[in-house]
């Protein structure tokens, strides 16, 4: 599926998103020679936890993301304001539209519709409405997910997942979730690659495949 991809984006409402629900993927695709931009769409600066400055996420995403390769050219981090992208979502969709124009991604993961938060419901809505034209895959966040379609499986060797488990652990802020667990995070990897007999792999929902 990934054959002939030259360029991809990841759509993540917060920062660290794209790194649970893809990083895998993200350092597969870096090491094949394509090009990954990475939006974060906020840097939950009401979120953080006490002693952690407000700009603490936008320097943590830069770290995870050169972790899995990527140069910051092609990082994108915005601040909306965490848990209101329901009420920005014409300009989260103008956003989108821009990306769209600019740089003609051949595929764009994002997140599952069916995941619970509301901005990232808001994402995964507003990226369909913006990225018709292309390959569309929502990927997923097993905490927030109640139902979703294992359609597609991308096979990851285990260098891939030391650099996911290591762009995660640049989040000192967000250590303190229980999911933030290198062991949990390699457990997802095994379980889904078993199922498609493959030793590591991350999933995802299928929402359009333009070939």
């Amino acid at each position: 599926m990934i054959d002939g991809w030259k360029r991809v984006l990841v759509l993540a409402p917060h920062t660290d998103d794209g790194e649970f629900g893809c990083g895998g993927t993200m350092a597969r695709l870096v090491e094949a020679g394509v090009e990954v931009h990475y939006v974060a769409f906020s840097i939950a600066t009401r979120s953080l936890p006490e002693g952690f400055a407000a700009d603490t996420l936008a320097r943590e995403v830069r770290e995870a993301t050169t972790e899995l390769g990527l140069p910051e050219a092609q990082l994108h981090v915005h601040d909306f304001d965490v848990r209101t992208f329901p009420d920005r979502r014409q300009d989260i969709l103008e956003l989108l539209v821009g990306l769209w124009e600019e740089l003609r991604p051949d595929a764009v993961f994002q997140p599952s519709h069916h995941d619970v938060h509301q901005d990232h419901q808001t994402i995964a809505q507003e990226g369909l409405r913006a990225f018709k034209r292309t390959t569309v895959l929502g990927y997923e966040i097993p905490w927030n997910n109640f139902d979703f379609s294992y359609g597609a499986y991308l096979a990851l060797e285990k260098g891939h997942v030391e650099r996911k488990v290591a762009a995660l652990s640049r989040y000192a802020s967000q250590q303190h979730r229980r999911y933030a667990n290198a062991e949990y995070v390699w457990n997802l990897a095994r379980v889904h690659g078993i199922n498609v007999n493959r030793e590591y792999a991350e999933v995802f929902q299928v929402y359009r495949i333009v070939a």
